[in-house]
């Protein structure tokens, strides 16, 4: 049986500048850049259209995502798809993936449960999702959760503090950070429940709100580079930290436009 070579400090050397999104996956699966894929049965690597006007970020893979092969489609997912639709934003003209792209876990009894992935394997992970991000180049990018946030925009951030709000930062025309829809699942009672996911689908309106105030737009005035162009920073080198932007959560995205009118497809 043919072994894997020994971790990698991060995947960049995996990474073709000239890559389009169906080799990224196809190279990804052969990831050894950290010790999650020891454990993982498989890679978890993003999903949706290559023109998708939002793109959001979860942590990792769950158990039912490391099984099949696909992101967010374990309870998780079911509750992000749930607060998509009531927001009005079609969940499939949407791109899904996480920040780390291998399932951790620890054994409890005959099932896995989730662990918190290192700022290790963060960094490893890390130019799989910059690799992403400069073919999609979307118009909104949400970070779901505490670890997706930290990881895109510094560890400053805090979800709690700034959910909702759009934040000012070169990754994308609009950032935007909330809860990750496991947090809803794991709340007190029903009640807790309710409430939460009524504060996440109010998030995800703003983002349906600043879709529909842009309409359809350049794809060549996006921030982000392309494909064959060096990567950015996630962040600022010089203070880590990222600021809200002055535009508020509805205002007309700083790239040029083509005018009023309905959102893409």
């Amino acid at each position: 049986m043919k072994r894997r070579p020994s971790p990698a400090a991060t995947a960049a050397a995996l990474i073709p500048a000239s890559a389009d999104l169906a080799e990224l996956r196809r190279r990804a699966d052969g990831c050894t850049a950290c010790e999650l894929y020891r454990r993982a049965t498989r890679t978890v690597f993003g999903a949706g259209p290559s023109q998708a006007r939002v793109m959001l970020v979860g942590e990792q893979p769950g158990n039912e995502e490391d099984l099949t092969g696909k992101p967010f489609v374990g309870p998780a997912g079911r509750v992000l798809g749930a607060a998509l639709g009531r927001a009005g934003i079609d969940r499939g003209e949407t791109y899904v993936t996480n920040i780390v792209k291998h399932f951790k876990w620890e054994p409890r009894g005959k099932r896995r449960i989730h662990a918190k992935p290192s700022a290790s394997e963060v960094a490893a992970c890390r130019p799989w999702l910059e690799a992403e991000l400069a073919r999609i180049r979307p118009e909104i990018l949400v970070a779901l959760g505490a670890t997706a946030a930290q990881g895109l925009l510094g560890r400053g951030v805090r979800v709690r503090a700034q959910r909702g709000q759009f934040l000012s930062s070169p990754l994308a025309p609009r950032v935007m950070v909330t809860v990750h829809p496991s947090a809803i699942l794991r709340s007190r009672d029903d009640a807790e429940r309710h409430r939460e996911m009524e504060h996440f689908v109010r998030d995800l309106r703003g983002v349906a709100a600043a879709l529909h105030s842009t309409g359809n737009r350049s794809r060549s005035s996006s921030r982000l580079p392309s494909p064959t162009c060096p990567r950015t920073s996630f962040r600022s080198r010089e203070t880590g930290r990222t600021a809200p932007s002055r535009e508020g959560p509805t205002a007309t995205a700083r790239p040029r436009v083509r005018g009023p009118g309905p959102p893409r497809r």
